[in-house]
């Protein structure tokens, strides 16, 4: 059984997509807790951080800087990058995916109760 962004990867499942490369894909979370609400997610199935084993650098340097470049692109000045870890650290899907927060106007627009700090 895939897990759902294994499926939203190879569009079994639609989804609001930003950018693809061969190592990850971008789309639109779809319960947004920022104006801009982005979710990098590589294309090889790693379930957490916590399962990283040495040979996935190459695929998390890709993560950080897909998410700065399209920060970058869209013009965000500042910007959250957010990785869950696990149940207890708020990871809801078993896939590691970075989390691009962004689009406020100034700090006192953001809900720090649906962003971590």
């Amino acid at each position: 059984m895939q897990c759902i962004f294994c499926k939203i990867i190879k569009k079994e499942i639609p989804a609001d997509f930003i950018s693809e490369t061969d190592t990850f894909v971008i789309f639109k979370d779809i319960e947004p807790a920022a104006p801009i609400h982005y979710l990098i997610v590589p294309k090889e199935h790693i379930q957490s951080i916590a399962h990283l084993e040495g040979n996935h650098k190459e695929i998390l340097a890709s993560l950080i800087y897909g998410a700065r470049d399209e920060a970058k692109k869209i013009g965000l000045k500042g910007y959250k990058l957010v990785f869950n870890v696990g149940r207890e650290g708020g990871q809801v899907v078993d896939h590691l995916h970075l989390h691009l927060l962004g689009g406020w106007q100034n700090d006192g627009d953001i809900d720090h109760r649906k962003i971590p700090l």
